[in-house]
């Protein structure tokens, strides 16, 4: 079957790299795409956001699945349109997509759904946001309300420093449209785990777990990013506490959005904080996760195309997924100055090096082709991933292959996966 991947990321290229796999796939288009996704499929130069030319092509080439990578195309209907033209279209539609879009809905839907989370407030003026936040005498979390492509989150022991972060978000409109609401919460103490599941409207099949790190330096310190590395599975994730996070997070919340009229198909992700007294939802994102997904679709060896069809059809019940048992880690290649101002157009060199390894897979995100080489061309440029025996092992070969990729200004957290070696 013909199928159209979008987006440009490096979940995109993990999603085609594993589509491509496929027996049922005749012919994979990626739109945008990368150097990266050009080689699982055929790029195509239509943007996320020009969802009626995507339509259009999808007829031109006889489509019969649009899989939506990034989370803004959702937000934005893509899934609406495709079926609207009777195509299959993985994800969540719009209604639904709100759960990632709009945090303070996501907000009321846990508390009536009665879903631990952390106790926040909303606030559409920042006056009022301030005077909230200066009445608070312990840390907190400022969120932008809308998509902020994983940035607009800032954790603050000071409250004095939440004042500072709700103006960058409503006043500076650092993130645009999504700080017109900020969302003020209190910080959660324990270790995040990123829960992933396919779920068709009724079933929800939970993947194996994998942890992100989002601080761009070592030891979880300084500004949030998109996600500095990753590794699956977390071995905070114990099978006792999966099952209650599947009981008690999972379950009510696909329920909650089947009460609302919208039922949820596609990837439902829940950000998790494993506390003191159990697992609180930090949020819920609408698609895979990134970095999460590139160690999770190497550990994947069924096949995602037939995955994704059996969502659509609302037969996830019909599905046995089998996975490597080997861990494996994501350590991302960033450019100097992310998540700040950063330089494009670098060369970069050694990626063949790195591919030739046993067990290696480089995913590329912010990269495209210029005068014959492979270029940087976004913050976060690589996901250099390895599966091994054990997790000193997936880490170990993970950081040799960084070590033959280089390109001027790289940056890259070396402790990605140490949490785990820490559990043994």
């Amino acid at each position: 079957m013909n199928v159209l991947l979008l987006g440009n990321g490096g979940r995109e290229h993990a999603i085609a790299w594993k589509l491509k796999q496929s027996k049922k796939l005749t012919k994979l288009y990626i739109a945008p795409g990368n150097p990266g996704t050009a080689q699982c499929g055929e790029n195509v130069d239509i943007s996320v956001s020009e969802i009626d030319k995507l339509v259009e092509f999808a007829k031109e080439k006889k489509i019969e699945l649009m899989v939506a990578g990034p989370e803004a195309p959702l937000a934005d209907g893509v899934v609406d349109a495709f079926e609207a033209t009777d195509i299959k279209a993985f994800g969540p539609c719009e209604a639904a997509a709100r759960l990632e879009a709009d945090k303070a809905f996501a907000k009321q839907l846990m508390r009536s759904c009665a879903i631990s989370t952390a106790e926040g407030r909303v606030f559409d003026r920042f006056e009022d946001a301030k005077a909230f936040i200066a009445s608070r005498d312990e840390a907190v979390v400022i969120k932008a309300a809308g998509l902020a492509a994983g940035k607009g989150v800032f954790v603050c022991d000071d409250p004095s420093d939440g004042i500072l972060a709700a103006e960058k978000i409503m006043c500076d409109k650092e993130f645009g449209e999504a700080g017109n609401q900020v969302v003020v919460e209190d910080k959660l103490l324990g270790e995040e785990a990123s829960i992933l599941a396919f779920v068709d409207g009724r079933n929800i099949y939970v993947m194996e777990s994998s942890q992100d790190h989002k601080p761009v330096g070592e030891g979880d310190t300084g500004p949030n990013t998109g996600g500095m590395g990753a590794y699956s599975p977390a071995p905070v994730v114990t099978d006792k506490l999966m099952d209650q996070i599947n009981r008690e997070i999972l379950v009510p919340i696909v329920d909650g959005m089947n009460r609302q009229g919208t039922p949820y198909k596609g990837i439902l992700y829940a950000g998790i904080m494993v506390t003191a007294a159990g697992p609180r939802v930090l949020e819920f994102n609408v698609r895979f996760g990134d970095p999460e997904t590139q160690p999770i679709l190497m550990r994947l060896k069924s096949d995602l195309l037939e995955v994704m069809l059996a969502v659509c059809d609302e037969r996830l019940d019909e599905i046995t997924l089998k996975w490597d048992p080997r861990p494996a880690v994501c350590v991302v290649m960033s450019s100097g100055g992310y998540p700040g101002s950063y330089e494009k157009g670098k060369i970069i060199t050694g990626l063949d090096d790195a591919n030739a390894m046993e067990d290696v897979f480089v995913f590329q995100a912010g990269t495209k082709q210029e005068d014959g080489n492979i270029v940087t061309n976004g913050g976060r440029v690589l996901g250099v991933t390895a599966v091994g025996k054990n997790v000193a092992k997936a880490q170990k070969l993970a950081y040799e292959a960084v070590g033959k990729i280089s390109f001027e200004g790289s940056y890259y957290r070396g402790d990605i996966a140490d949490k785990a070696l820490k559990k043994k």
